[in-house]
């Protein structure tokens, strides 16, 4: 099977700022195969230029383990997007 013309789909979770821009906690998204969490971020920030400064300093987790940039996803995977917070 040719898996480059086939398509994941992926639940993204929000928090922080993600969360604030988009106004839902929440984002089902699908995506041609292969697809890295840094592809999903981009696509995001296509979307809502203005997350583009935490573009750096975001850390990912797919299915509950943090990930590096480059981890390929596989379809229904759970990818987090995790920006620096600050709190007290």
């Amino acid at each position: 099977m040719d898996r480059s013309n086939s398509s994941i789909a992926i639940t993204v979770k929000l928090f922080a700022v993600y969360q604030e821009v988009f106004g839902k906690p929440e984002l089902n998204l699908n995506f041609p195969q292969p697809t890295t969490v840094d592809s999903v971020l981009d696509y995001l920030i296509e979307q809502k230029p203005e997350l583009a400064k935490w573009r750096d300093i975001t850390r990912f987790g797919v299915n509950l383990k943090f990930v590096e940039a480059d981890t390929l996803l596989e379809d229904s995977d759970e990818v987090v997007l995790i920006p620096p917070v600050s709190g007290g």
